[in-house]
């Protein structure tokens, strides 16, 4: 579309923020949306100079919001390239969740976030070298907390404050791994609260395989997780199955610290990444009506070919698992616009904002896909991104290619038996 004008017609608008779902055509001028959900006749506008989108049987929403990926092409090894893999299927922005610390964000801004189409935010981890090493960032033994030297509050609160419009939160991972094998992990837990709340902004938390515990514990300094966030604070990975899952293990039910969290505003992120999403403790969640938050990615080198795949596909797996329609869009566009404190300008289609734009389409399919253990579920209905626009400029759609994909799956069957929560009988890794 090459005129300055456009208008997305007969597509089903779901605008939360504003409390809509209706029937209705977007109409976008210079970059600027001019009205959303009343029939336009294309005669009457701009002397009929005026690009036409049929969105026939497709949502029009606001462009689609991925709260965790990791971005940092090239200087990381988890980073991948946005605008390949986001914009490409409809993300029109993302959040790097930790690829970068205090020493190393400057050649995120640089080199990613001013170079890329996708407008890219970022959370920034409490470690300076933020997941600069392969050993860092799950491919091998370490971590980026390993030393208490590199987790530096005073760096990280000056490095916010002087990047407001780049960075919205802290990061930190509570796995003992990362940590010199949890020697360090409630130091560097109290380290990234403090930071955090030293700039009134959210703490990300990714928690598995932790020697912080779920529920409070006596004994433990008073510290537990999420038993220390606040509303606003966001728990990733929220449907791993390893230890410190946010599943009873003998119960098999969602632990009270989970439900008595979420109900006091802490955010729960999917984070699905290559291993942190279990059909199993999805499903258990699911049958309690626990649905998360924010449904993101955790887009990384390691998945963009299986399990994860791109944004549709999760959203699709918590289609398949029952969660209302509107909770779906609303966790991919204005709550993760909410929890990185830009509502005014993101998550919402509002007469007067920039045109960020998604067209989806809900269509039939018959796949079997995968978690990240290799365990499958058939999949009968998935979400397909049809059309994107950033900031008024349509990009082209690229669609998925090579899902499901065997390869991915049996890669996840390996980890099978490390899990706590899982399916009664191991898949097959043939």
């Amino acid at each position: 579309m090459a005129t300055d004008s456009f208008i997305i017609k007969n597509g089903r608008i779901i605008n939360n923020n504003s409390v809509v779902d209706m029937i209705g055509d977007v109409y976008v001028r210079k970059n600027e949306i001019i009205s959303v959900g009343v029939p336009i006749n294309t005669d009457c506008h701009d002397n009929g100079n005026v690009a036409v989108f049929d969105a026939s049987q497709c949502l029009i929403l606001s462009g689609l919001i991925d709260l965790h990926v990791h971005a940092y092409e090239y200087a990381t090894p988890l980073g991948i390239n946005i605008d390949k893999y986001c914009l490409a299927r409809g993300v029109t922005t993302v959040v790097d969740a930790g690829s970068s610390g205090a020493c190393t964000f400057p050649g995120l801004k640089k080199f990613i976030a001013e170079r890329s189409e996708t407008r890219l935010l970022c959370f920034l981890h409490i470690a300076s070298h933020g997941l600069a090493a392969a050993g860092c960032s799950g491919f091998g033994a370490g971590g980026e907390c390993d030393h208490l030297n590199q987790v530096d509050v005073n760096a990280c609160t000056t490095t916010i404050a002087a990047n407001q419009d780049a960075i919205v939160g802290v990061k930190v991972r509570l796995s003992a791994d990362v940590a010199d094998n949890g020697k360090h992990e409630e130091e560097v837990y109290r380290r990234a609260l403090t930071a955090a709340r030293k700039c009134n902004v959210p703490l990300m938390v990714h928690h598995t395989m932790s020697t912080i515990p779920v529920q409070d514990l006596a004994g433990r300094n008073g510290l537990s997780c999420p038993g220390n966030l606040d509303a606003g604070d966001v728990y990733t990975h929220t449907f791993h199955g390893y230890a410190s899952s946010i599943i009873d293990p003998v119960s098999k039910t969602v632990l009270p610290a989970i439900h008595n969290a979420q109900k006091r505003g802490v955010i729960f992120d999917v984070g699905h990444g290559q291993g942190s999403f279990s059909w199993t403790a999805a499903e258990i969640g699911a049958k309690e009506n626990f649905w998360p938050d924010t449904i993101s990615t955790d887009m990384h080198s390691g998945n963009i070919h299986g399990p994860v795949y791109d944004l549709n596909l999760v959203m699709s797996r918590f289609l398949h698992l029952g969660m209302p329609l509107s909770k779906i869009i609303s966790a991919v566009t204005s709550t993760p616009a909410r929890v990185i404190g830009r509502t005014k300008t993101l998550g919402s289609l509002e007469v007067g904002r920039e045109a960020d734009i998604t067209v989806l389409k809900i269509v039939d399919c018959d796949i079997i896909l995968e978690d990240c253990q290799g365990q499958v579920r058939n999949i009968k209905k998935r979400f397909h991104p049809v059309a994107v626009w950033k900031s008024g400029r349509m990009f082209p759609i690229v669609n998925i290619d090579n899902c499901p994909n065997e390869k991915s799956r049996c890669n996840g069957v390996n980890e099978w038996d490390k899990l706590k929560v899982k399916d009664e009988n191991k898949p097959s890794s043939l």
